[in-house]
Order: structure tokens, then sequence, then C-alpha cells
């Protein structure tokens, strides 16, 4: 098992669950639950050829991504190169654990547009893009993370802060075709929410979000992701500023783990839920994604 869950059980009884599980992704050796999917991804297009990646991300794709071809280079004669392309306004925390990973091989600059400069610079054929919002390769990556998620007893249902919905959609694929009964629940923020205006009625007032890390507008994966959430019986949360610093407090008052804003939106999606009446008889998992 590459990361551990762990249950709390004060914490369940004061959002009000049965058996609250936190699976750790933030302890992953590349940074975040994004390590699963983006290492096979470099692999695949290793295999293809491909030796010059560029990659635009908020944070912990990025992350993976230096990780992982830091490690390849320090074994290989052949060398990789790598292109970052961050947002202006990526937090200074995360474009800090960047900087430690640049070196002659690996480049990190910033843009007004990333997307649009990594789209520019991959018309180079010889440039790979790593972009999990339409590349298939990064469904399988999150496979490894669907069995672990089945080890813990009597889980009923999964809740996930998502930006593109590649991990949700990989979960849930996953447990539909292999005949398990879990609900996927994806959480979005006040500033970007395109997964889960399919199932939020209400008016949403929007805000600059604090969960940096949910910057996905375009939401390629949204039509089949929704039909799948719904074939899990799952749903889709909006949570606010307010509910995602609440869901920090709590979670470090019952537990004494600081976790980011980014995941936290899993546990204020829950207390949503919860509170709308959504009720388990089982175990509930909340993934703790990383930065």
């Amino acid at each position: 098992m590459i990361t551990k869950h762990q249950e709390y059980q004060k914490l369940a009884k004061e959002i009000g669950v049965e058996s609250l599980y936190f699976k750790r992704e933030d302890t992953h050796p590349y940074g975040s639950h994004k390590g699963r999917s983006i290492p096979l991804m470099i692999d695949v297009y290793i295999k293809e050829g491909f030796s010059h990646f560029a990659i635009s991300s908020s944070g912990n794709a990025a992350l993976s991504a230096v990780i992982y071809i830091k490690e390849i280079n320090s074994k290989n004669k052949n060398q990789i190169l790598l292109d970052v392309l961050v947002g202006r306004h990526i937090s200074t925390k995360k474009l800090d654990k960047l900087r430690k990973y640049e070196d002659e091989n690996i480049s990190i600059t910033m843009h007004d547009r990333p997307v649009q400069t990594l789209f520019t610079k991959t018309q180079d054929p010889n440039i790979k893009g790593l972009r999990q919002s339409n590349d298939d390769n990064a469904l399988t990556g999150y496979e490894s993370l669907a069995q672990e998620l089945l080890k813990i007893p009597k889980l009923e249902a999964v809740f996930i802060g998502t930006s593109s919905g590649t991990t949700a959609q990989a979960l849930s694929e996953y447990f539909i075709n292999n005949k398990h009964k879990i609900e996927t629940h994806v959480v979005q923020t006040s500033s970007c929410h395109p997964i889960a205006d399919n199932f939020v009625d209400n008016e949403i007032q929007d805000e600059q979000s604090i969960a940096d890390a949910i910057v996905d507008h375009t939401a390629i994966r949204k039509e089949p992701l929704t039909e799948l959430i719904i074939k899990t019986n799952g749903n889709a949360w909006i949570v606010s500023n307010e509910e995602i610093r609440t869901a920090q407090e709590i979670t470090k008052k019952y537990t004494d783990i600081d976790i980011s804003t980014n995941s936290a939106l899993s546990v204020a999606g829950l207390m949503q839920a919860v509170y709308t009446s959504r009720t388990w008889k089982g175990s509930v998992a909340c993934i703790i994604c990383g930065d």
C-alpha cells in the first residue's frame, strides 16, 4: 500500500457519521495523489520515445513530475527535460517546493496564461504535454488508489476535492467495473464548480476560494463524470471558504492533523452532505490529497 488510511472516531462522531477514514495521499512519495498518475504518464511516453515534457500546473501535478523526473535523471545517462509552467498567482509555498528541484534539465517559469503557453509549446512534436484532464493514461494511474480504498472496512462513500475530475472518474469507473457499490462525491469550490453545477440547484455566491488547486473551469470530463457519479448514487458539492476553514479547524481539534485548504475540501463536502441528511451505515473516506 502506497499511502495509509486511518479511522478517526472522534471526528466521525463530531461530523455525524458512523465511521470516517482519511486516505493520506498527502504522504505520497511524489507529494500528493497526483503521484499516482503523472509518473505513469511519463513512463508511457518515454517508452514512445519522448525525452522532453511540459506541464502546466497549480502545484501538485508539477511537484509529482519534478520529483519523478529528478529521480529518473539521477539513475540514467540519458537525461529527461521538463518545462514547468505555473501561473503568476501560484502560492509561494508551492513555488518554493518546485524551485528545490530546478536544475539544468528542469525549468520552472511563470506565465499569465500557462495553459495557453503549454498548448503553444507542445506544437513542437518533440515536446509532450502532461495533461491529466484529456489523457486517459492518467485514469490508469488512479486504479491503485481505488484498490487501496477498497481495503477500508465496509466502505460506502468517498469524498474528494475535484478540479478536472480525473481522479473521481478513475475511482468511479473502477468501483463500477468491479461491482463495488461505493458512492463517489466530488467537492468543488465557490470560485470553480463546473462539475458540481450539474448537481447543485441553489444559487452559489462566488468568491475567490482559498483552495487554490481547483482551477479547471473547462472540465472536459464533466459529462462522463456526471453520469458516473449518478451511477454510484454519489453527488457533488460546492463549499465556501468558511466551510473549508471550519473543516480544517475540526480536523485539527479531533485528529491533531493540519490539513491544507485543498485537502479540507473533502471534509467540508462530507459535512455539507451530512447537513443535508445523507447517511451511511458503513465507512466514509475523505481523500487528503496534499497541498
